[in-house]
């Protein structure tokens, strides 16, 4: 998507920032413009949001409220208080307002060997979930999946810690590599790692289990050692926690999005990190000189007068992104569906005549529907089955490159994803892991009116409807009279087509009825007051 960019961060409106220890030089655009990566946050007590910036375009939010933080990472010490052996799972309470979920798939069994109490291993075939925990038993749990609508949190008791550049396992000793790593490095890696490990770890001690990260691929021996030294002794306290809190206790609590972004984003490819709250700024300082030095030098705190949002017009992308519709730049457009089960994707052709044939024109819109799908995933953080109708092609070899080009497009994603073939019906079928509530779910609500499905009734069915409940009224009731309170709409229709209707059931039921436009009332409420 060639879309010009506008100019480097920080604005360039901006009185540069004093020379001195405490406001470092941004570091130099990076020669390839495709790596390039801003990242802005705007922060606020109540809110803090993260917009992910490349190719001059908004490609991830990020939002965090203070009253309604995420819980993924969290562990906790739950007590088990239903099992379910029909469902292989049991509820655990962790304090919350609903019990939380724990399948078997997410249980981990301890050996029966001499090995130390907190050693597990996941069974090829895992005992049923009515031989690993019981009721009023109390469980050191993580949470792996928010409370979404109706659900509880998701747990599991394989627990895990991430640090900068590697993830702690205590309960294994497992010593692997992202897979997002090329393969012919992972070997090397993995040796090094191992190395260090057992170089850092105390006689007799469990060594406990690491991932490198991705983002921990080009770290140096001596980050590798603060994080494992870090990951351990953040380990130590919470089995301290453990054994002395209450149950339902907080034992861990994840970092907030503020220091996850520096965590979890920030990279080689990141060019800035601009923060407008000054307080914070200095937070995130020390924070990276703790953990990450390399991200010092790409801090910068906005300084604009301009809100630090109104740079890429962020706002409005966000209420693009709450919308159904999404237009592409050749004048076609996607619709995206979103469900509580699975979401749909329609790509249609709309203006876009094209240049050439009509398998051209389907192809060009379909490559370039494929680019804005992937980012539409990551802005709205879709998540779950998703079904992508493409427009039919004629030829394989079109089919072939539109989901190349979709996974090409899927692999700058840094949640996991699946993509099927084409179905015979000419659908992509594809998953992607939901973690958290979509943008749309955390920033909207089902409306009142339509009660969420999109539409209302017209103003001639509300009409009828409200003709059937007066000749029930007054067949139950006998009033005097007869006061309909309708929208606007729904009386006008009643003074002029539909007055005829409305006089003969006055006649039929010898009633007088009479109409009050309320302009207050949804199109398809009414209300029917007997006198």
């Amino acid at each position: 998507m060639n879309q010009p960019s506008p100019p480097p961060l920080p604005d360039p409106h901006t009185p540069p920032a004093p020379a001195s220890p405490a406001q470092p030089t941004p570091l130099p655009v990076q020669a390839s413009a495709e790596a390039a990566q801003d990242i802005l946050i705007n922060w606020a007590p109540q809110e803090t949001r993260v917009a992910v910036i490349e190719h001059g375009a908004v490609q991830e939010l990020l939002l965090e409220r203070t009253l309604e933080r995420g819980l993924v990472g969290n562990i906790y010490l739950g007590k088990v208080t239903r099992v379910l052996p029909g469902m292989q799972s049991a509820f655990v309470d962790i304090g919350l307002e609903r019990a939380a979920f724990l399948h078997v798939a997410d249980v981990w069994q301890r050996h029966s060997s001499g090995e130390a109490p907190a050693t597990v291993r996941r069974q090829e075939a895992p005992l049923p979930i009515e031989r690993q925990v019981f009721e009023g038993q109390s469980l050191v749990v993580q949470v792996i999946k928010d409370p979404i609508g109706k659900k509880g949190a998701r747990l599991s008791t394989q627990l895990s810690v991430a640090g900068r550049s590697l993830v702690f396992l205590p309960q294994d000793d497992h010593i692997g590599v992202s897979q997002k790593i090329a393969l012919p490095e992972r070997d090397a890696l993995r040796q090094r790692l191992q190395a260090l490990v057992q170089a850092h770890t105390p006689p007799g001690r469990n060594t406990g289990g690491f991932i490198l990260r991705t983002n921990g691929e080009d770290a140096s021996d001596a980050e590798l050692i603060e994080d494992i030294r870090y990951l351990r002794t953040t380990w130590q306290k919470i089995r301290e926690a453990a054994l002395s809190r209450p149950v339902t206790s907080l034992l861990y609590q994840e970092l907030d999005l503020l220091r996850r972004v520096l965590r979890d984003l920030v990279g080689e490819h990141t060019r800035s990190v601009a923060i407008d709250s000054r307080e914070q700024f200095a937070a995130l300082r020390a924070f990276a000189r703790d953990f990450m030095p390399s991200a010092l030098g790409r801090l910068t705190l906005y300084r604009g007068e301009r809100p630090i949002f109104d740079l890429y017009q962020i706002d409005e992308e966000i209420d693009r992104a709450l919308g159904q519709r999404v237009a592409l730049k050749s004048g076609g457009y996607l619709v995206i569906d979103q469900t509580e089960a699975l979401t749909t994707i329609d790509v249609n052709t709309g203006g876009f005549i094209g240049t050439r044939s009509f398998d051209e024109t389907i192809f060009k819109t379909n490559l370039e529907a494929a680019q804005a799908i992937a980012r539409q995933l990551r802005l709205r953080n879709l998540g779950g089955i998703i079904v992508v109708d493409f427009i039919d092609m004629v030829q394989d070899k079109h089919q072939s490159a539109v989901l190349q080009e979709f996974r090409r497009q899927l692999a700058r994603d840094r949640v996991r994803t699946t993509v099927c073939e084409f179905s015979p019906l000419g659908l992509v079928e594809m998953t992607r892991k939901r973690t958290r509530e979509s943008l749309a779910h955390l920033l909207s609500q089902p409306c009142a009116c339509c009660g969420g499905t999109g539409r209302t009734k017209t103003p001639r069915s509300v009409c009828y409807d409200i003709l059937r409940e007066i000749l029930r009224e007054a067949r139950q009731f006998n009033p005097r009279e007869i006061k309909v309170l309708a929208a606007p709409e729904v009386i006008e229709l009643f003074l002029d087509e539909e007055s005829a209707h409305l006089a003969s059931l006055s006649d039929f039921i010898d009633k007088p009825i009479a109409l009050v436009a309320e302009s207050g009332l949804a199109p398809d409420r009414y209300d029917i007051v007997l006198v």
